[in-house]
């Protein structure tokens, strides 16, 4: 089972940057396609982007596109959300997952078994 702690969140002003770090634990990730995912106030969980567990196929949302990078360092055993040209809209609190989707690359949720407690990311206006 792999344990996943999310940190880099906090406030920052729209046009600014974060870079999320997810350290995991117990078990390596290198076998393991990893997502970030976040959540708003009053709506559902959403996809953010992936990465596949050989770092070959990446996705990420529409909304976040050429704005958001993610990368992962399995060395480290740890995978990172680059956020740059952050608007509010992006205010959410952030999820790390860990899963073997059998696709390309996984975007729905339920393709992740493994998640982090969240870090809160809240953009100013």
């Amino acid at each position: 089972q792999v344990q996943l702690v999310e940190s880099g969140g906090g406030l920052v002003q729209a046009g600014g940057s974060l870079r999320l770090s997810c350290a995991a634990s117990r078990r390596t990730i290198s076998s393991y396609d990893m997502a970030w995912f976040r959540q708003a106030p009053g709506k559902e969980r959403e996809f953010v982007t992936a990465k596949s567990w050989s770092a070959s196929n990446t996705d990420y949302a529409d909304s976040v596109k050429g704005r958001f990078t993610i990368s992962r360092d399995n060395a480290k055993n740890t995978v990172y959300l680059q956020m740059n040209s952050l608007k509010p809209e992006d205010t959410a609190v952030y999820y790390c997952a860990a899963g073997s989707p059998k696709v390309r690359v996984g975007t729905k949720s339920y393709q992740y078994a493994y998640w982090g407690q969240g870090t809160q990311v809240t953009v100013s206006s």
